[in-house]
């Protein structure tokens, strides 16, 4: 039997595994809820700015035969709160979230270098992988950023943001520039912590709202960017886009993310197909996790196996009421199918 780590890695350069992997990346992708808080004796909002509570929470998530996998941090506004962007840290029901933005236009990006990236809870998401990464074992650690649209869209108001890349574009391609080697140097830094993965989540620079040409534009230029200087570091990457992909199946093939996670609402034999050999990720609906029962969990995993998914998880975070026995049912569908193919 292939351990965690192995069966993964495996799976990212396209060699034969035993069965797909079943993990949860961390980031948007939150893989906490309440009532596994509640097993480990740490809660939010302190997890999200201690790094010791941050590493026994996402080793709490692999102990408890949730996912194969670490992933921190539990939320995706840490990089808009070093940039200046007021975050409220939320409570053990709801994560953190922007309460004030930092600029009111892509025309203002300069002043937002003047906030310190090295600093704050960027620091205790850098101290947690090196926590984890000193266990030593063969638990696959993911790191996370925010995608580049999402990232500038948490900087300013979406609305806003979204029009100015028209009628602004020159501006905007500016911001998203400094956007983006600011993401990179986060993600460096979790690398150098000792990342196995860096997942990249860009749910605001979904085709729905950008439409195909400035989802190229924008989305594929700056997340190939990003993706570019990973794989530099010699390490996989995992690229999440919301929505509807019909209209964007062409540009999304450009991304050159070893894996793409999609969300519920795409059908994962549609993109199987528009999208070749290309590594899959997803797509267990989290509105099942939350409020369905294991045996609809198990089902949905099922077809995601029979869909050619290539690593089983979460369409998106988890809810934080989403109940234990339905989070684990994802795992136990999969190695109980694998020993059933054995036997």
């Amino acid at each position: 039997m292939l351990l965690p780590k192995e069966r993964l890695h495996k799976i990212f350069r396209e060699e034969q595994v035993d069965r797909p992997p079943c993990i949860c990346p961390g980031g948007m992708m939150n893989m906490i809820t309440a009532e596994l808080m509640e097993a480990a004796g740490i809660r939010f909002p302190e997890a999200h700015t201690n790094a010791g509570m941050m590493a026994d929470l996402a080793t709490a998530v692999y102990e408890k035969g949730c996912f194969e996998n670490y992933g921190v941090p539990f939320c995706m506004t840490i990089e808009a709160e070093n940039l200046g962007a007021k975050v409220n840290l939320g409570t053990s029901y709801y994560e953190p979230h922007v309460v004030e933005y930092a600029i009111t236009s892509v025309n203002e990006w300069e002043k937002l270098t003047a906030a310190n990236s090295r600093e704050g809870r960027a620091d205790v998401v850098v101290e947690a992988i090196k926590l984890l990464k000193a266990k030593g074992n063969d638990v696959p650690i993911i790191g996370n950023i925010t995608g580049p649209i999402s990232m500038a869209s948490s900087l300013m108001e979406p609305v806003v943001f979204y029009k100015e890349l028209r009628k602004n574009n020159a501006k905007a391609h500016e911001f998203l520039e400094f956007v983006t080697s600011h993401l990179i140097a986060f993600a460096k830094r979790q690398i150098e912590a000792g990342a196995d993965i860096i997942a990249i989540s860009d749910p605001s620079g979904t085709g729905e709202i950008l439409g195909p040409k400035l989802f190229e534009e924008f989305a594929v230029k700056y997340i190939n960017r990003i993706v570019d200087s990973i794989h530099s570091e010699n390490k996989y990457t995992i690229v999440h886009i919301c929505g509807q992909m019909r209209k964007v199946y062409s540009e999304t093939a450009q991304i050159k993310s070893n894996v793409l996670s999609f969300d519920a609402i795409v059908s994962m034999q549609e993109a199987r197909k528009n999208l070749g050999d290309r590594l899959l990720m997803g797509n267990v609906s989290t509105y099942a996790i939350e409020f369905g029962e294991p045996g609809k969990v198990a089902a949905l995993t099922e077809r995601c196996v029979q869909d050619g998914v290539n690593i089983i998880s979460p369409a998106c975070g988890l809810g934080m009421k989403s109940p234990l026995k339905n989070v684990q049912s994802m795992l136990e569908t999969i190695t109980k199918g694998a020993a059933k193919s054995n036997a």
